[in-house]
């Protein structure tokens, strides 16, 4: 199994997708277009894609000019059936992909939030082991409208589109189902500043919040990320990928 990850920002941790990944016994190819590194050319030396989350909003061509590369390259993965994830910032890149609206600073949320499945979701593999609702964490600020022809899966008060499904196994997920504790706790200490001034007081309030949510959420996660690690059908003879 080979998975291709797209880092858009440093410090962006795979956390319970890479416990996933290394129990699947998974080989991971890292791409950080963001510090000027090329995408894949294409999708055949991969089994997956994983487009994991940022600072830049889904519409910064200006400053961040391989979006909508990014874009085309996740689409040309779900025209050929394979596994495919964004988080945060790379669900709004998958709906871009298809053509809905990015919807800039509108769905404020950070920390730990309950999210609520929807009818489909509830029968959805990647969904169906969280319970009818679930803790997780959440960092974003913009969000968008549902692709055309996608089904949604999970959404909140906040952001009605929480996660969605276009075809067999792709999937964007707006919360940070990544996010366990230990990836919580190194974000705490690496973003203060932006932490505060994005919810203040959140990190004085750190340690209850943590004994309240961050098991649930880490166990939501793990459940949510081994689940999507399932979806990823292994090509035979998959040839070598060049080591990024």
């Amino acid at each position: 199994m080979r998975v291709a990850i797209i880092e858009n920002m440093k410090n962006t941790p795979l956390g319970a997708l890479g416990i996933a990944l290394e129990e699947a016994g998974a080989e991971i190819d890292w791409f950080r277009p963001w510090s000027g590194e090329a995408l894949p050319k294409d999708t055949s030396s991969y089994d997956a894609l994983a487009v994991l989350g940022g600072e830049q909003s889904a519409r910064d061509d200006d400053t961040h000019p391989y979006l909508p590369e990014l874009a085309r390259l996740m689409r040309h993965f779900e025209g050929e059936d394979k596994a495919v994830l964004g988080i945060c910032l790379g669900s709004q890149i998958l709906a871009r992909a298809y053509e809905a609206e990015n919807l800039l600073g509108t769905a404020h949320e950070f920390g730990w939030k309950t999210v609520c499945l929807t009818e489909e979701g509830k029968a959805d593999p990647l969904l169906a082991d969280v319970g009818d609702e679930f803790t997780i964490f959440e960092w974003h600020g913009d969000t968008f409208t549902l692709p055309d022809g996608a089904t949604r899966l999970a959404a909140n008060g906040v952001t009605p589109n929480q996660a969605f499904r276009i075809g067999r196994a792709t999937y964007g997920t707006q919360f940070h189902f990544e996010a366990n504790t230990a990836v919580v706790e190194r974000w705490r200490g690496e973003f203060r500043e932006t932490i505060e001034r994005k919810e203040p007081g959140w990190l004085e309030r750190y340690p209850e919040l943590v004994a309240a949510h961050a098991a649930a959420a880490e166990a939501a996660g793990l459940a949510i990320a081994r689940a999507w690690v399932r979806t990823i059908r292994v090509q035979a003879g998959l040839p070598q990928a060049a080591e990024a």
